[in-house]
């Protein structure tokens, strides 16, 4: 098989894959314009013939859709901003004084990120109650989801600083700068990138969270739009296109940070962040 055959063989098996992974989203995005008896339609249709895009509206209102989505928010900033500021001076720190103990430590820490949270969340959760953290549930579920995801970001971030030449923070120890100094000025802007792409993973991790904050936060007013979307469920549940509606309202805002940022993402996938 030539060269050109080959590729146009990878290339054809690389439009089908994508086209299976991305047909479920496809499928919410259509089931949500589509009527009641169009849903339960036999065969399916592909397209709605007629496009009910009032559901949007309905369950903005009726699920006070802006509530949920603003909740996601506080939770997901509050952990990416915990994790980065106490992850990032960790993994320079790793990255710098290396060792085989460092490695293995991270090694077994890292395989904690193995365990479900459905297994972490009853010690965590007697543990909090037991420091009254449960009085404030929004930031109990973001050092929640912080503790979890830690390892993960560090590592990641770790290998970005590994892939700046440590000879450039000596020159600037040098030149008169201090250890502290030559961090911000010379490795920070370099492992910029990695740390963005590992930021981004963590945020959309923690805008998806479940498990944590359907166990801790139990007013209403405070839960985020993944607890807000399991409320839809039941034994009698029939209203999908409300569902997906709402799902729809949920994926799109993480789907547009993505393609906005997927030049930086992918910049900092090649800097090393995730070698």
């Amino acid at each position: 098989m030539s060269d050109i055959n080959r590729n146009r063989l990878m290339l054809a098996i690389a439009i089908a894959m994508a086209a299976i992974y991305l047909f479920p989203l496809y499928w919410m995005y259509i089931t949500a314009l589509k009527s009641g008896s169009e849903m339960f339609a036999t065969p399916p249709s592909f397209w709605p013939s007629s496009p009910q895009w009032s559901t949007y509206a309905y369950v903005w209102e009726s699920r006070n859709m802006g509530r949920y989505l603003w909740n996601s928010l506080v939770i997901a900033l509050g952990s990416v901003a915990l994790i980065t500021i106490l992850g990032v001076g960790c993994a320079y720190v790793l990255a710098r004084y290396r060792s085989i103990w460092v490695d293995i430590g991270l090694f077994l820490i890292l395989m904690l990120q193995v365990l479900p949270a459905s297994l972490m969340v009853t010690p965590i959760f007697v543990g909090f109650s037991q420091l009254g953290m449960l009085n404030y549930p929004r930031l109990a579920v973001i050092i929640a989801i912080a503790a979890k995801s830690m390892p993960f970001f560090v590592v990641l971030v770790r290998a970005t600083f590994m892939a700046v030449p440590q000879e450039l923070e000596e020159a600037a120890l040098v030149d008169g700068n201090s250890r502290i100094g030559a961090f911000f000025t010379i490795v920070l802007p370099l492992a910029r990138n990695g740390i963005l792409v590992s930021a981004i993973l963590i945020f959309m991790q923690a805008f998806g969270e479940f498990v944590y904050a359907k166990s801790m936060i139990q007013a209403a007013e405070l839960q985020p739009a993944s607890v807000g979307l399991n409320s839809f469920m039941g034994p009698n549940t029939n209203e999908w296109n409300n569902i997906m509606a709402y799902a729809t309202m949920y994926v799109t805002p993480i789907l547009a940070i993505f393609v906005l940022l997927q030049r930086r993402i992918v910049s900092g996938l090649t800097s090393g962040a995730l070698k």
